[in-house]
């Protein structure tokens, strides 16, 4: 097989695993939530954002929220998978992800707070 077939071979077999993940993904109730925020947010921000720079800012921490979302949600599953049992170390790793989870959300509040606060202040 020649080596473009078997790069394209592989980024069809990564693209099926990545549709996969996402699939289970929506298993969480977590990333459903996040995911509805983002699909009334993502155009949202693309409204309000009055350059390109402003659009980004506005819309790319939305993509940072799914993205720790998704590795939060694989963290609990490896937890889970090794074992069933509540353990400190386990509980740690677990509230570390969703840590991360709440400061994605957090930055990606406060994105939205400085750009639509300076758009509007300056407006009135």
């Amino acid at each position: 097989m020649p080596e473009f077939q078997k790069h394209l071979l592989h980024f069809f077999h990564a693209a099926g695993y990545s549709l996969k993940g996402l699939r289970s993904a929506l298993d969480e109730m977590a990333f459903r939530q996040e995911l509805l925020l983002f699909c009334v947010m993502f155009p949202l921000g693309l409204y309000l954002g009055s350059t390109p720079v402003e659009r980004l800012l506005l819309v790319f921490p939305l993509f940072i929220v799914l993205m720790v979302e998704l590795l939060n949600s694989a963290i609990e599953s490896a937890i889970d998978l090794i074992s069933p049992d509540h353990h400190p170390l386990a509980g740690k790793a677990k509230d570390l992800g969703s840590a991360a989870v709440f400061i994605s959300l957090v930055a990606a509040g406060c994105s939205w707070l400085i750009i639509l606060a300076e758009k509007f202040l300056a407006a009135g």
